[in-house]
């Protein structure tokens, strides 16, 4: 009896972690294609940014004196923010994506 309950919680855990790890697989794959979407905005100007995703939700010069554009959507229910960092020249230079797939 004792071997038969081993042997279930072992094949319990193991189907588990191989659960855990397919959900880390997707959402690993999820963000990579977040970050490529995202990845074609960098070196293009700010006016290309905003003319595909619209006006920002929110726009501040940071600490560095570069502008950041913010930009706030719901999907389900969970927020997503996509930040872009823009440059002197109205350039991207860089991104942030925070809960959005």
């Amino acid at each position: 009896m004792q071997k038969l309950n081993f042997f279930l919680i072992s094949f319990f855990l193991l189907l588990m972690t191989a659960g855990c790890q397919t959900i880390k697989d997707k959402t690993d794959a999820i963000i990579e294609k977040e970050n490529e979407k995202l990845s074609k905005y960098i070196s293009k100007p700010a006016s290309v940014l905003q003319m595909e995703l619209g006006k920002p939700d929110e726009d501040f010069k940071n600490a560095k004196g570069n502008y950041e554009l913010i930009y706030n959507t719901k999907k389900y229910g969970i927020p997503c923010e996509r930040r872009f960092e823009i440059n002197s020249e109205k350039i991207v230079i860089g991104f942030v994506s925070n809960g959005c797939f």
